[in-house]
């Protein structure tokens, strides 16, 4: 994939030796070409996984918000829950039996 000068921006870091130097050793651990590579690499991937936890974070509140008010404003019966419940207080009686 080629890449135009349009479809790139420049970033520049000002950092301590001592930490550049420990970035410096990760990425030839890591087997990364340079020290752009894993740099970019690492803040690729922390921020997706800010992203990502956030996207869950809206995700639980969302489905908290509905599970509460599905509790708090629950909707009636349909037709089918109400004769489920008849079948059902119906087959106990028939055979003696208190289950509900």
């Amino acid at each position: 994939m080629s890449t135009t000068t349009s479809d790139t921006a420049r970033f520049d870091a000002r950092l301590p030796k001592e930490q550049k130097l420990l970035f410096e050793e990760a990425a030839l651990l890591g087997g990364y070409r340079n020290l752009t590579d894993f740099i970019f690499a690492a803040a690729q991937d922390k921020a997706k996984e800010i992203i990502k936890e956030r996207e869950l974070v809206i995700a639980s509140e969302r489905d908290s918000q509905v599970f509460f008010d599905a509790i708090t404003n629950p909707e009636k019966p349909a037709q089918p829950l109400k004769k489920a419940l008849a079948d059902y207080k119906s087959f106990f009686a028939k055979s003696g039996k208190h289950n509900g």
